[in-house]
């Protein structure tokens, strides 16, 4: 089963921070690189809330 749930949005290690002089950056803190919501990585850590949608929809919790 194909995770929905699987992207840098919903990892624990996510942040949107506001750059000077206006527009948003997305970070992984954990690699410290830019990111974008939407791409997906091996080290995907997901946030306690999206664990519990997981489970509830079945997923497995890697």
């Amino acid at each position: 089963m194909k995770n929905r749930y699987h992207c840098c949005a919903t990892c624990r290690h996510f942040a949107v921070l506001k750059k000077e002089g206006g527009g948003i950056l997305y970070k992984c803190v954990r690699l410290g690189f830019e990111t974008k919501t939407t791409y997906t990585f091996h080290c995907w850590d997901p946030k306690e809330h999206i664990r519990a949608r997981m489970k509830k929809e079945g997923y497995s919790s890697s």
